[in-house]
């Protein structure tokens, strides 16, 4: 073998020689040792090769990527998430019999020679030449850990992992010189932990602990002669001694490395065959990764939690940098959400709805004051299989929700009634609210160029006899469709522009709401959480909080820990204290008296909330509040094709839905058990005092009926359409009422809907 490159400078052979001090030896057996075995695995010197004094003097040792575990708010798990499902420990943390068994097959000599075993390069040389194969390999455990080294820095990338595995002459000298440094810089002891810790135990497990948990279900600590034996045969060929798909063949190899055990002195011969003669004894722990695996129903609030993570600017100044560290992994991560929230949550919305129904539920619970989300979950669970979903219904779509959120219906009117109370309107503020009437014309926008009726577009109310004069309480329990134009035509759209800004209501793409009239009777799409954190203002007496879902985070890096900044909720006034105890009563009234009254707690809480049906019956909403506690519930189709008439919904037939009958008891059942032996607090309701309302074509004092749930004609899933059909129960009729009297019609003309 020439003694010199083409151009000059030490061949391989010699710069092996000067790398590992071995001069003496000839050309054949230095390659031999720079390679052991190189001819029979096919291998040539012409690989790629720096010289030695050009390889980097530093081995770069990134953080080993862990599991991220994610908990509530009271340090119960809810999921694990990892690229690579490893949990990093300490040696003292690790069975002695498991560091035994580990070096006995893999370095017998480990404590006794440098990064290369000259003598243990010999013998494999000797008992390959043998054998014409690889019979024995002479890597040591360093250099087997500096390999580690090179494919977890390659990550997930095929072709950089392909990379680092790759047997060529270049790729072993670096090998060799990281492993001398390792040796001097980190010792014996943390070599052997940094090894244990890094390696492929097969089943998706990284490092020991991992091993143990997912083989035998226990801590590596714990790890019996047996059990260890296994662990370490494995990691020669995960796939060959893997124990589950192949016992037999993981059988003998657990019992290779207990008599390599007894043949190095660890154990004796005696031990070694009482411990051949145990079964594997497995205890097998299935991967549990990712949030579809979260328990407690909180699949959704989980893969929220990732995205809040990766949307962040405080853990990273790009996305890139968010989700390297979100796969690096090794966080703690204590969220908001409350498990008896949650778990009341998860009740409710299996008592109420089947996830093989043709609809679906969503249901958001938010803390007001503080923005928390408390509980979040749907009836159609995580996953990719029958009646599972991946989208989240709660949140819009830059968290995984909705592309467009959900149209509200008349859960958007106390919004318009904030604005003209803020306008300086009257709590008595009273408007003709005809049965019927085209959209009033011009109305003043923010813009300054007004818009205009230009195709004669009508709202109606839900039947001929609700008709006004009527003042804002009871257009609000009544949810009265014409007062409600009425009322931003009056005061204009720029008003409620800047409510809902203030209260952050967007639609569920992120995009402002239209300067349109027909926004008052909730004609755009908006998500549960956006709902329930508006409402929450009104509960806060006026302090808009936005939504939170991390409380903290620790990270475990290299053996250390510290505690990451999270992003904080951002409160600000919407509206003053008087415009909310305001709304708070009014609220109160449609619970008490109006369409919602089916939701009303019954328990002596104060509170308060709004129904919603929109158009053609493809979604019901129920948003209401106490003091301490705001929730959001939809029911619908996802896809806006399902019309809730003659329908089956949690095994009850409903011949009409609407927001007061299916969305308003699941609200109830989900707040009544988050605030069981909880004070949930009084509201600071004002006197709205008022003289009875002169109807100029009824003289009766009936004006329109105050059902239980007066529900079922507000809100088009576009700014057109009108479906004022309905369905009104009065708790003692004393008239009979045609059964099509509130059957509706849709007109296309731009009326998002009306009745609540």
């Amino acid at each position: 073998m020439p003694n010199k490159r083409s151009g000059g400078g030490l061949s391989v052979v010699q710069q092996a020689a000067k790398f590992l001090g071995v001069s003496v030896l000839s050309g054949a057996v230095m390659a031999g040792i720079a390679l052991p075995a190189a001819g029979a695995l096919g291998l040539a010197a012409k690989g790629s090769v720096e010289g030695f004094d050009e390889i980097p003097a530093n081995l770069k040792r990134p953080p080993l990527s862990q599991r991220t575990t994610i908990l509530d708010a009271k340090g119960g798990q809810l999921a694990t998430v990892y690229s690579r499902d490893r949990t990093v420990v300490e040696l003292k943390n690790i069975s002695p019999y498991m560091q035994k068994a580990i070096v006995a097959i893999e370095d017998s000599r480990f404590y006794e020679h440098g990064a290369v075993d000259l003598k243990g390069v010999l013998r494999a040389l000797n008992k390959n030449a043998q054998s014409g194969g690889v019979a024995e390999g002479a890597s040591t455990l360093t250099q087997q850990y500096v390999k580690n080294v090179f494919v977890e820095e390659a990550g997930d990338d095929p072709t950089k992992v392909a990379q680092a595995q790759q047997q060529t002459i270049g790729r072993k000298i670096k090998e060799l010189k990281y492993a001398i440094q390792v040796e001097e810089e980190l010792g014996k002891k943390k070599i052997l932990e940094n090894y244990l810790n890094i390696t492929f135990f097969g089943q998706q497990a990284y490092g020991v602990e991992a091993g143990a948990r997912r083989y035998f279900s226990k801590s590596a600590k714990d790890l019996t002669l047996p059990q260890a034996a296994l662990l370490a045969g494995i990691v020669q060929s995960p796939t060959r001694y893997d124990p589950v798909n192949d016992p037999a063949e993981a059988t003998k190899r657990r019992n290779t490395v207990l008599q390599r055990m007894a043949e190095v002195g660890d154990i004796t011969r005696q031990e070694a065959a009482a411990a051949q003669e145990k079964p594997l004894g497995l205890k097998v722990s299935k991967p549990k990764n990712g949030c579809i695996a979260a328990v407690k129903g909180a699949g959704f609030f989980c893969k929220y939690v990732e995205q809040e993570f990766l949307a962040s600017p405080v853990f990273g100044k790009t996305r890139e940098d968010r989700t390297k560290i979100w796969n690096q992994g090794g966080l703690t991560i204590r969220t908001t959400l409350d498990p008896q929230s949650q778990a009341s949550v998860q009740a409710s919305i299996k008592e109420h709805v089947y996830k093989s129904d043709k609809v679906a539920t969503a249901v958001t619970l938010v803390e007001p004051g503080t923005g928390k989300i408390l509980g979040m979950g749907q009836s159609k669970p995580y996953g990719y299989g029958k009646n599972e979903t991946e989208i989240n219904y709660s949140v819009g779509s830059d968290r995984g929700g909705s592309n467009f959120g959900f149209p509200t219906g008349s859960t958007f009117k106390p919004f318009v009634a904030a604005a003209a109370l803020e306008e300086g309107r009257p709590a008595i503020q009273e408007y003709s609210a005809p049965y019927e009437m085209e959209y009033p014309s011009p109305v003043q926008t923010c813009s300054g160029s007004p818009w205009i009726n230009q195709e004669n577009a009508k709202v109606e109310n839900e039947s001929e006899s609700e008709k006004g004069p009527y003042r804002l309480r009871k257009a609000m329990e009544l949810s009265v469709n014409t007062y409600f134009v009425q009322m931003i035509s009056d005061i204009g759209l720029c008003p409620v522009v800047k409510m809902t800004d203030a209260l952050h209501v967007t639609q569920g793409n992120g995009d402002k709401l239209p300067e349109v009239p027909a926004i008052a009777l909730g004609s755009k799409g908006i998500s549960p959480l956006t709902m329930a954190s508006a409402y929450a203002a009104f509960a806060s007496r006026g302090m808009y909080c936005t939504p939170v879902a991390i409380e903290s985070i620790k990270q475990k890096s290299n053996g250390q820990e510290k505690s990451l900044e999270v992003p904080k909720s951002t409160c600000s006034r919407a509206m003053s204290e008087t415009t909310a105890d305001t709304i708070n009563t009014l609220l109160q009234g449609v619970v008490d008296s109006g369409t919602g009254q089916s939701a009303g707690l019954t328990d002596g809480r104060d509170n308060a909330g709004k129904t919603g049906t929109t158009d053609e019956r493809k979604n019901a909403w129920f948003v209401g509040y106490t003091p301490t506690l705001s929730g959001a519930v939809w029911v619908g189709s996802a896809m806006q094709n399902v019309k809730m008439r003659n329908i089956t919904i949690g095994g009850v037939w409903n011949e009409l839905v609407f927001g007061g009958k299916v969305p308003g008891p699941i609200w109830k059942d989900a707040m009544t058990g988050a605030l069981a032996g909880k004070d949930s607090g009084k509201f600071n309701f004002v006197p709205i005092i008022e003289p009875p309302v002169q109807k100029p074509d009824d003289n009766d004092g009936n004006d329109g009926g105050t059902g239980d749930d007066n529900d079922g004609n507000d809100g088009g899933a576009t700014d057109g359409g009108n479906d004022n059909g309905g369905n009104t129960t009065f708790p003692t009729p004393s008239f009979s009422i045609p059964e099509n009297l509130f059957q509706g019609q849709s007109n296309g003309n731009g009326n998002g809907g009306g009745r609540g």
